[in-house]
């Protein structure tokens, strides 16, 4: 290392941009000790180990100079031939990477914080210090703890303490979301992507499980009423949705969309798909799970966002992990906070949620759109129509399944010659004859974001049920009891 304590080294010898660009706005103008170039901004060397000292401090740990116990144990075994490498990268090494600098920068460095680092005590034990000149260095895990340990305390305070009003949780989920909407994955996939009518994804399957051939008759004949979101007043609570408060909950294909409402032998389940009537932007818990900071090691900061990142990871297995069903009231009020909190929250303006199924592990995609985004666009008929439906044909072995649904519509009226009928009767004809929606009218405000594709309604009998598990044998052993000795 050189003796000159007033070495400077300029912004253009560092690449890390970050900590370049810190040397270029932090700096003085002076003389590089290393390029030689003059007027350039420079830093002191000691300032540069300095941050270079704290960066591997936040990032990197020191990798043992020993074999831990089970590596001890292959280098025992005289059976196999096991040869033992120390973990990580040399330290010289590791600093040249990741500050871009030149070998004989990164060994002044090197030199200033094992001068720094050292410890008498310890070397005298012939222990290593951190920077030892013959160290090895490994890249540091993010530490989420105390994300973790918050989103703990929150989930306790909703089964026990605050439930409605809950100002903690508020303000954790704001630091959680605050800026969700520019994030992506590794591979680039955006954590909220856009669905809708020209996008990737422009619809949803949707089952209900019917008993009584009436309802089901009923759903045939207006699935946009009896198949989309159920009223407030029937609305049960679900993974994303409190009691009362009426969602759209679809999956990505047919059969996902059976599984989840998990009907039993005997029942028949309507399988239909709704299509997205305009765009809407969802939450892609798949994406939240692998989210991907492009940030520097010298900008303290960075930290908090792996931490983060590492976090919204756990949050999305805490998302999708499976719930018993008698555990469903207190373990979805997370996930149902977590939903309410998105949904009224006008940035990032989301209006759904995407996340794998629970039924269906692997590229299968479950949804819920929130309440402002689940209005289904009624079936429109003239007025006067008549809807009927059949359900079986009765043939010689007796009824066959046979699913019709018939429109009725009033009869038109006769063309009128124009020559005797005035423009006002022939749009007052028109008008007589133009289609209407054939429901009462709600009030609802909401936009409409679905509509039922009448085409592509089918019915299920459920003949049989399959499950994916897991077997484990129970072993069992019988001891006769001993009698310590003493």
């Amino acid at each position: 290392m050189t003796d000159n304590d007033d070495l400077k080294v300029c912004h253009q010898c560092v690449g890390e941009p970050f900590l370049s660009s810190y040397i270029e706005r932090e700096g003085e103008v002076d003389g590089c000790g290393y390029c030689g170039r003059e007027g350039e901004r420079c830093i002191s060397i000691e300032e540069l180990a300095d941050e270079i000292g704290a960066a591997f401090e936040r990032h990197y740990f020191r990798t043992s100079d020993q074999p831990d116990d089970f590596e001890s144990m292959l280098l025992r075994d005289r059976e196999i031939s096991y040869h033992w490498d120390r973990h990580g990268e040399p330290v010289l090494s590791a600093i040249a990477d990741a500050a871009l600098i030149d070998e004989d920068i990164a060994q002044d460095v090197l030199g200033l914080l094992e001068d720094q680092y050292s410890d008498l005590e310890m070397a005298q034990m012939g222990e290593e210090c951190e920077f030892d000149a013959d160290s090895y260095y490994e890249w540091k895990d993010a530490n989420d703890h105390e994300f973790a340990f918050e989103f703990a305390a929150i989930e306790r305070s909703l089964k026990s303490e605050a439930r409605f009003f809950n100002r903690g949780a508020e303000a954790f989920l704001e630091r959680l979301f605050a800026n969700v909407d520019g994030l992506a994955d590794r591979d680039g996939r955006p954590v909220i992507v856009t669905a809708g009518p020209e996008s990737e994804i422009r619809g949803f399957f949707r089952a209900r499980v019917f008993h009584k051939g009436d309802e089901l008759e009923a759903a045939m004949v207006r699935p946009d009423l009896h198949l989309g979101p159920p009223p407030g007043r029937t609305a049960r609570a679900g993974r994303m949705n409190a009691h009362g408060v009426s969602v759209f909950y679809g999956a990505s294909d047919s059969g996902v969309a059976l599984a989840e409402v998990r009907p039993p032998v005997g029942s028949r389940a309507i399988i239909a798909r709704f299509e997205l009537a305009r765009p809407v932007r969802l939450l892609d818990v798949e994406a939240l799970r692998s989210v991907y900071f492009d940030g520097s090691i010298f900008d303290a900061a960075y930290l908090e966002q792996l931490a983060l990142a590492k976090f919204l990871g756990r949050l999305s297995d805490r998302i999708t992990m499976p719930v018993m069903p008698d555990d469903e009231p207190t373990e979805y009020l997370i996930t149902q906070m977590i939903a309410d909190y998105l949904a009224q929250r006008p940035a990032p303006g989301l209006d759904g949620i995407l996340f794998p199924s629970i039924q269906c592990p692997g590229e299968h995609r479950n949804v819920v759109l929130f309440h402002h985004a689940s209005r289904v666009l009624a079936l429109q008929f003239p007025e006067g129509t008549k809807l009927t439906a059949r359900q079986y044909e009765n043939t010689e072995d007796g009824p066959e399944p046979d699913y019709w649904v018939w429109e009725e519509t009033p009869e038109q009226p006769e063309d009128v010659d124009s020559d005797q009928t005035n423009d006002a009767d022939a749009l007052c004809f028109a008008a007589m004859f133009q289609p209407l929606v054939y429901s009462p009218d709600d009030g609802d405000a909401r936009e409409e974001s679905l509509r039922v594709n009448i085409e592509a309604v089918v019915v299920h009998h459920v003949k049989s049920v399959t499950f994916g598990a897991e077997t484990f044998s129970v072993q069992r052993v019988r001891l006769e009891k001993q009698t310590p000795i003493f």
